[in-house]
This record gives structure tokens, sequence and C-alpha cells, in this order.
């Protein structure tokens, strides 16, 4: 079994990127976020990926990650799959396309072999 910290430092609803998130999406009134994480693994080295990382909604609807990825999306992007050993930690930025006019209600990390998801309540702004 892996062990590992994870923490979600921080949130941004809006940035712009070269291809508009309702365009990607095909759904209007979306916008671009970025979430930015930190995994440091404490054991044996672990596969680390973005696509575990889930935003929550208040009325139960789950965004996951952007399966895209542009130049000018926040920088450092957290990597799409990379393994990390012990002791390291990897901290990036991933992105999402999300409704423009809701905020997530929290952030679900579900990695594969975790028996129960991490959650972090997203802070009201």
């Amino acid at each position: 079994m892996y062990k590992a910290t994870s923490t979600v430092l921080g949130y941004e609803q809006g940035f712009k990127a070269q291809a508009s998130a309702a365009e990607e999406t095909g759904a209007p009134g979306y916008v671009w976020a970025a979430l930015e994480i930190k995994v440091c693994v404490l054991s044996d080295g672990m596969r680390v990926t973005r696509f575990p990382w889930v935003l929550a909604y208040a009325d139960g609807a789950r965004v996951e990650p952007s399966g895209t990825t542009y130049g000018d999306f926040p920088k450092p992007e957290y990597p799409i799959d990379t393994q990390v050993k012990k002791g390291d930690c990897v901290r990036g930025k991933i992105a999402y396309a999300v409704p423009g006019d809701q905020r997530p209600a929290k952030v679900i990390y579900a990695p594969e072999g975790l028996p129960e998801p991490v959650e972090w309540a997203m802070p009201k702004q």
C-alpha cells in the first residue's frame, strides 16, 4: 500500500486560454478553472496522475479534469502521469471546464488503491 500526503493549495476560476471552455465542451457558459495541488510520496515510489482529482458541486454534479492541455494553461501544470520516488513531491495546476455561474462545493481525490476518497471543502468566495 502506498503512503502519501495530498494537499489542495488553491483554486482559480475564469482564466483565459487560447480556446474557451465553452468551445471545448460545447456547453455555453463554461469557463476554465485551475486547481493547484501537491502530492508527496512517503513510502515506495508511486505513479501519480491528474485524473483522480474531481470537482464536486452541491447539486451532485462532478467535473473531471480536462483531457486537453494548451500552452497557455496556468503553470506549473500537474503531470498527466508520472512516477514519483519516496521522499519526493509533485505540485502543479490541473485545468477543468466548469459552469461559470457555479463554484465547486468540494474537491475529491480518489486514486486507485485508496480505500476511501479524500475530500476538501471548497471555500466560498
